[in-house]
């Protein structure tokens, strides 16, 4: 169990050690709804808070049990020191009605912290860094034909404890602090975004698991945005296969809604929820970081390369004032 821990670990103190870009956005990045998050952080300065309620219920045929579920969760992220770099905590109180279907027992209520986590992401690669999307100013199709490198992409990795309590919630799960780790992966292709989780919970611990996340999102409008889920988890505690669904509503650039739902494909326990979120963020920040590659030539001589696009303005400037006539087709007014 620990040679996936080291070695984890290990490439993350190689990834940190390397040059990367952050993305900061004009408008709230949410990781609601759904349960995957995604490889970007919030941006230095963003102080970001992601709230929901949640209702369900699970039916296990083996246990007898029919369990009534209310629960609130809360996520908080900020990011920090670098546009790379964002720390967050995340929090869910649970209230379970639990039923028995069969004999005579009653009914009881139980409560207690579900889940409490407290982490780093940090994000290693961006395949859109130093300008390599910069539009082609000669050719049009350029720009929007298929570009096999778009399926790279960007790769964060999550690292956090895992605070668990003694309570009534789960009696077989000891209290104490575990890690949790993580990959993550996130391909933008316009309006849609498809994310990628691979995730290790509670690695030291007597009940492990294992999962893999993987939410396709799509953006209708500037303001409506709908997504879909699938989860695989595996362990010895819990094993199962999710489906989520659901939309979110961008009210303003700083706070969005959002509601979801999930069924799963087994029947113990059988589990169905709906969920309703609010994100809010409070933005402070400042200016986009740009850490310059110095690797090359650069750092023989100190200078700075120049952009791809700049170079192609260069030359169409150069050409119209030796022939005064534009190679798109107009003169020196713009005019056709």
């Amino acid at each position: 169990m620990r040679k996936p821990i080291y070695g984890l670990c290990i490439f993350l103190c190689f990834a940190l050690s390397g040059t990367v870009y952050g993305q900061y956005t004009e408008t709230i990045n949410s990781n609601r709804p759904g349960e995957s998050q995604g490889a970007f952080a919030v941006g230095t300065q963003v102080i970001q808070v992601e709230s929901g309620f949640d209702l369900g219920n699970d039916t296990h045929d083996l246990l007898n049990t029919d369990i009534d579920i209310t629960a609130f969760n809360l996520d908080l992220r900020y990011g920090f020191w670098k546009e790379a770099l964002e720390v967050s905590t995340f929090f869910r109180y649970q209230s379970n009605n639990v039923s028995f279907t069969t004999g005579s027992i009653d009914p009881r209520r139980v409560n207690g912290v579900e889940n409490l986590q407290l982490g780093a992401k940090y994000l290693v690669y961006d395949p859109h860094k130093k300008g390599e999307d910069e539009p082609n100013l000669y050719s049009y199709h350029a720009n929007f034909k298929f570009k096999w490198k778009s399926l790279i992409p960007a790769i964060s990795v999550y690292a956090g404890a895992v605070f668990d309590f003694e309570n009534e919630l789960d009696t077989r799960r000891e209290a104490g602090i575990s890690p949790n780790i993580a990959l993550i992966t996130q391909n933008n292709w316009g309006r849609w975004v498809w994310v990628n989780n691979i995730i290790a919970d509670r690695v030291t611990s007597d009940f492990p698991a294992y999962s893999w996340i993987t939410t396709m999102t799509h953006s209708a409008t500037e303001k409506i945005a709908f997504f879909a889920e699938y989860q695989l988890i595996t362990g010895d505690l819990y094993a199962d296969n999710i489906a989520r669904a659901g939309g979110a509503y961008l009210l303003t650039k700083n706070l969005q809604v959002d509601i979801s739902g999930l069924v799963n494909f087994k029947d113990t326990p059988t589990r169905w929820n709906v969920a309703a979120g609010l994100s809010w963020r409070l933005d402070l920040h400042k200016k986009d970081e740009t850490i310059e590659d110095t690797s090359g030539d650069d750092e023989k001589d100190g200078k700075k390369k120049k952009s791809a696009s700049k170079r192609q303005a260069e030359k169409i400037n150069k050409k119209k004032r030796r022939d005064g006539v534009d190679p798109d087709g107009g003169d020196d007014d713009g005019n056709l």
